[in-house]
């Protein structure tokens, strides 16, 4: 299976003063660090199903897909700021160092959070809702391993966030 490197994360996370919605990871896979980018692997649908659900174009590079997320108003990072982990492999992740989420809301209008997968709500929960005070919504993996949801079902759930956005605007 590999061997455990320990790893610091090595990219900033997108966000601005307008963020609205938070959408966290774990920790970047191995492809992702190698672009020194949010989900970087090519079968990873994130970037597909954010495009679909805003009705945008598919965002290609970097500078792009920043953009995309700001227009948005989405902020994109990860729950863990350093760990010891075996290539991509979220269940093999401990020694966690979470990242200073807290601090991220303070400089934005985040009103929801939002878990890519369950690993990354698990680990928000143990390491950094103490200090948040708020609630992480459950979404399911885009990862290309969660084959259970194909890709309506991963827009129609992703599309949710969006549509609660909407409504906490309203009140």
């Amino acid at each position: 299976m590999g061997e455990y490197e320990t790893l610091t994360h090595t990219f900033e996370p997108v966000y601005n003063a307008d963020s609205e919605i938070l959408i966290l990871g774990t920790f970047p896979s191995v492809k992702s660090r190698q672009q020194h980018f949010y989900y970087g692997h090519p079968q990873n649908r994130f970037w597909k199903v954010l495009a679909a659900v805003t009705g945008e174009q598919l965002p290609v590079t970097t500078e792009e897909k920043k953009a995309f997320l700001l227009r948005n108003h989405i902020a994109v990072w990860d729950v863990i700021k350093s760990c010891s982990i075996i290539g991509s492999s979220d269940s093999s992740i401990k020694d966690v160092v979470p990242n200073d989420i807290a601090g991220l809301l303070k400089k934005t209008k985040i009103r929801i959070i939002a878990g890519n997968g369950n690993k990354a709500c698990e680990l928000y929960q143990k390491y950094c809702q103490e200090q948040t005070k708020a609630e992480i919504r459950r979404l399911p993996s885009t990862s290309p391993a969660n084959a259970a949801w194909n890709f309506d079902r991963l827009c129609a759930s992703y599309r949710q966030l969006f549509v609660q956005n909407i409504a906490l605007q309203e009140l």
